[in-house]
């Protein structure tokens, strides 16, 4: 066999920039390949998520540390692989996200130490949110209108978990079982909804404050998904005249400025 005939490796400074390339298309790109990872992973962070809210049932058994301790494992793997397919490493770390998983990872780590950071697990779903698979996914299968409505519903579920988690780690979470977390979420909702009933309140200066803030939060991201369900549906095309972001679906001319609009229209 001669030598042109050989088969060489693969140089390694090429591997490595291929796994970038499928890493950076895994992340950003629409296509169909990528959004069945992205979903996979959004699966991932959703079972996470799950695991945070058994959290309180599962601590006594043997089996918490191996679950936790294996999500740790995962999520570090995942934060080396953004870290990868990030332009640089400065504008990996100037991610909030990234942040948010080292912080999370933590908590992973040493659950014993850093529970009172766990509740931020629920951030996943926010970065499920605005990732290209809501949008694309939605629009794939014929929802593109509803991803408003969709987003609203997402970042007031991250809200009401963010806050339930934080006021049952710092508040509840000595009580037995699942009961601590129930009381945490069923005082975040009636706090929410400014229902108020009074039999569960947050004791000291911390509990007042956390109480005011929820409720201010809350209360606004409750009124902007009540906006997004029920006002008519518009679509996000910018007028090149006068920069109008969002458009009636059926508009000839923007109405603040009558230039001539040309909204892609799919047929249907």
């Amino acid at each position: 066999m001669d030598n042109n005939s050989r088969i060489t490796p693969r140089p390694i400074k090429s591997r490595a920039a291929l796994i970038r390339k499928n890493l950076q298309r895994l992340e950003r790109s629409r296509d169909t390949w990528a959004l069945r990872w992205q979903a996979f992973f959004a699966v991932i962070d959703l079972l996470i998520l799950a695991f945070f809210i058994l959290g309180p049932y599962l601590r006594s058994g043997p089996s918490y540390i191996i679950i936790d301790y294996m999500i740790a494992a995962w999520m570090a793997v995942e934060l080396l692989a953004r870290a990868i397919a990030a332009p640089s490493l400065g504008a990996w770390a100037r991610r909030p996200m990234t942040w948010i998983d080292i912080v999370i990872l933590g908590t992973l780590l040493l659950p014993n130490y850093l529970f009172n950071f766990a509740f931020l697990r629920v951030m996943r779903i926010w970065a499920v949110g605005k990732s290209p698979l809501l949008k694309e996914g939605l629009k794939r299968a014929g929802y593109g209108h509803l991803q408003d409505a969709v987003r609203a519903v997402l970042n007031f579920l991250v809200f009401l978990f963010m806050v339930t988690g934080f006021v049952y780690t710092t508040f509840f979470y000595r009580q037995e079982g699942g009961e601590g977390f129930v009381d945490a979420l069923y005082f975040t909702v009636a706090t929410i909804t400014t229902t108020g009933f009074g039999d569960i309140t947050l004791p000291g200066t911390l509990g007042k404050l956390t109480s005011v803030v929820t409720m201010i939060v809350g209360i606004s991201l409750f009124v902007r998904l009540a906006q997004a369900v029920v006002r008519p549906y518009k679509v996000s095309y910018p007028c090149h005249q006068c920069g109008l972001q969002r458009h009636d679906a059926d508009a000839v001319h923007c109405k603040a400025c009558g230039n001539l609009l040309n909204i892609p229209d799919e047929g249907s």
